[in-house]
């Protein structure tokens, strides 16, 4: 009976973690903050965390594994290309964009961490690029266009909305249609 409460209390410690590494970062996150604020003492933290590293790089990945899988279904409802895109744009600006969200602060620490720890990052991160790098390719662009470079300047204005958005005049999904648009007709 005593392991009944242990996934629920590790997914607090998570929950936690991944909220403090939100506000302050990964550099400003110790594990002594994220044992204070979960209410655990420091031997006891261990006994549900590994290392500081390994559970950046857990929560980093649980939140690619998240948005990843909502940027699929939303594309599934899509037949043509550009709707397809769309759908994906706007669901990855829901997800930056919500209050909640710990997916854009996760993704955005990377300088910050180890470089073993970058590493791990940004193969997750190349992972779940993959899902825009097929959409991309199944655009009727120019020839001439070089796919690589479009995705990543889409990759970028998308990733850059967080720094300028504020709720009000559009939503998320008309933000992204407007993406969308620009890049269909550039």
């Amino acid at each position: 009976m005593a392991d009944a409460g242990r996934p629920s209390r590790r997914r607090e410690i998570l929950e936690i973690a991944a909220q403090l590494f939100a506000r302050k970062g990964y550099r400003g996150t110790s594990m002594r903050d994220i044992g204070v604020a979960a209410g655990v003492l420091g031997g006891s933290l261990y006994h549900h965390i590994k290392s500081k590293d390994a559970l950046f790089v857990e929560l980093h990945n649980a939140a690619l594994d998240a948005a990843e899988e909502r940027i699929a279904q939303a594309v599934e409802a899509q037949s043509d290309p550009w709707a397809k895109l769309e759908a994906a744009c706007a669901m990855l600006l829901d997800i930056q964009l919500a209050p909640d969200s710990l997916t854009m602060p996760m993704m955005n620490d990377f300088r910050e961490v180890p470089p073993a720890v970058r590493a791990e990052l940004v193969a997750r991160r190349d992972r779940f690029e993959q899902l825009f790098r097929a959409l991309v390719d199944l655009l009727p662009l120019p020839p001439q266009m070089d796919r690589s470079i479009y995705r990543n300047l889409l990759l970028s204005q998308l990733n850059g909305v967080s720094d300028w958005y504020r709720p009000g005049r559009l939503t998320p999904a008309q933000v992204a249609a407007q993406i969308a648009a620009v890049f269909r007709h550039g």
